[in-house]
């Protein structure tokens, strides 16, 4: 059946990922619409052979539409979302607005998809990134074996940070590709660009912190909390232990886990890769690279 979708954030980097993967999934459109905030009206964006003229989230007619894809952000999405379930979208939200909501499903369609029988607010969150490539790969291990506890580190690229993120690291790159050699020495050899996305430079370094710190005394960042929270929620499993330390590390795109994960019942290594091989979402790898994985979908 082919409906009418909507991509809200449709300038931003993320948006522009949605649209090449309706393009290139042949996702069958009715009609596709693209919206952004007031700045972006009038801005035209290329969909087949043709262009789309971007459209105000916040004042444009939004009749006919079957699926809104929400990537502008948590503020818009609480501000906006609303608006377009009235007018009888299904919010998919990309942000973290929604997730912790009982009533609003946290779905990975090769985990949860169940999940999408009960949607009462029309909004159906999307978890957190780091989140979401890690659940397909736990899911089968925790069906065979019951997930106990994770102890998770994560190497997360600048892209998390939108095309901001991306510029940064570039620049940094460029001012220290001539004398970049010197640093094997000497942390003063490059004079790097301040950061202003990141805490600290990204080029020839890696940060440990990713996300903000909350101010609640845990001295966990927001993506330390999301990845327990999330996983909790998506996996059904309320008392689950997750320890999560999220650093960013300089790669453009693809985020990487390293998961130490503990079980009710025994599982073998030989057991666990045969269950990923077979896993729907997962590719088993015996190197894997973020690089690798650019653009390709298991």
């Amino acid at each position: 059946m082919a409906v009418n979708v909507g991509i809200i954030g449709a300038t931003g980097l993320v948006g522009g990922v949605i649209r090449s993967v309706l393009a290139e999934r042949r996702f069958p459109l009715t009609s596709l619409r693209l919206f952004a905030s007031s700045r972006s009206v009038g801005r035209r964006l290329s969909w087949g052979d043709g262009e789309i003229e971007v459209e105000d989230a916040a004042t444009a007619d939004l009749t006919g539409l079957d699926l809104a894809l929400f990537s502008a952000g948590a503020t818009a999405s609480r501000a906006l979302s609303a608006r377009f379930v009235e007018a009888g979208a299904t919010v998919i939200d990309n942000s973290s607005a929604w997730r912790n909501d009982p009533d609003v499903p946290l779905v990975v369609p090769e985990v949860n998809a169940g999940a999408l029988r009960r949607i009462p607010k029309g909004i159906v969150a999307n978890p957190n990134c780091t989140t979401m490539v890690a659940m397909p790969a736990l899911k089968v291990l925790h069906d065979e074996a019951g997930l106990r506890r994770l102890v998770v580190s994560t190497y997360q690229a600048v892209s998390g940070a939108g095309r901001a993120g991306i510029t940064e690291l570039e620049d940094q790159l460029r001012k220290g590709a001539d004398a970049s050699a010197g640093l094997a020495f000497d942390a003063d050899a490059v004079t790097f660009p301040a950061p202003a996305v990141f805490p600290d430079t990204l080029a020839a370094n890696v940060v440990p912190l990713a996300g903000d710190r909350l101010d609640d005394g845990s001295e966990e960042t927001v993506e330390e909390r999301k990845l327990r929270d999330e996983s909790r929620k998506i996996l059904g499993i309320p008392g689950l232990a997750v320890s999560g330390t999220c650093v960013r590390v300089p790669v453009y795109t693809g985020h990487s886990l390293s998961i130490n994960a503990e079980f009710e019942r025994p599982l073998s290594p030989e057991r666990a890769r045969r269950l990923l091989a077979d896993a729907p979402g997962v590719e088993l790898a015996d190197l894997p690279t973020p690089l690798g994985a650019v653009g390709r979908d298991p």
